[in-house]
């Protein structure tokens, strides 16, 4: 049996864990919607939080009030980048950057691989090429020699003639 003291208590906590919800609710969509959150100080009083707006900064823009004026950037002055240069300068004097092959950064014709795959069945081709050329050689000259023996001997037959 519960008595009504202890309903009162238990309402009472649900209450206060009700505010203490909405008010983190209050402040999530406050947050959110970039609005000034308040909290409670220990009086309980509400306080503005200090919100984290953007501040004006002025680069290009020359401001004609004298409040704006104060929030205008000094002007940039520029860097002195000739040390940076002699730095790249004598990095790029490296001997071993000098050295680059220059067919390893030509870029490949598009028919490398075939090239590749039929150059064995070639090489044999240029074998079998070379030695018929050497067989029609040798045939021609057999032919022709032939052809010169029954020349000299048709011309010595002549000369024997002419000798009587």
């Amino acid at each position: 049996i519960i008595c009504a003291g202890d309903m009162a208590d238990v309402a009472g906590g649900l209450e206060d864990q009700a505010l203490q919800r909405k008010a983190r609710l209050k402040a999530l969509r406050a947050k959110k919607a970039g609005q000034e959150s308040t909290e409670k100080d220990e009086n309980g009083q509400d306080q503005p939080e200090k919100s984290s707006k953007p501040q004006l900064k002025f680069r290009s823009y020359n401001p004609q009030t004298e409040d704006l004026k104060e929030k205008k950037m000094p002007k940039a002055k520029p860097e002195d980048v000739e040390v940076q240069i002699k730095e790249q300068l004598e990095a790029g004097k490296d001997p071993e950057l000098g050295e680059v092959n220059l067919a390893n950064l030509a870029p490949r014709k598009v028919d490398w691989d075939l090239k590749r795959d039929i150059a064995k069945k070639l090489e044999k081709l240029e074998r079998r090429t070379q030695k018929a050329i050497v067989e029609i050689i040798r045939d021609r000259l057999k032919e022709d020699s032939e052809d010169l023996a029954s020349a000299v001997a048709a011309t010595g037959n002549e000369q024997s003639y002419d000798s009587d």
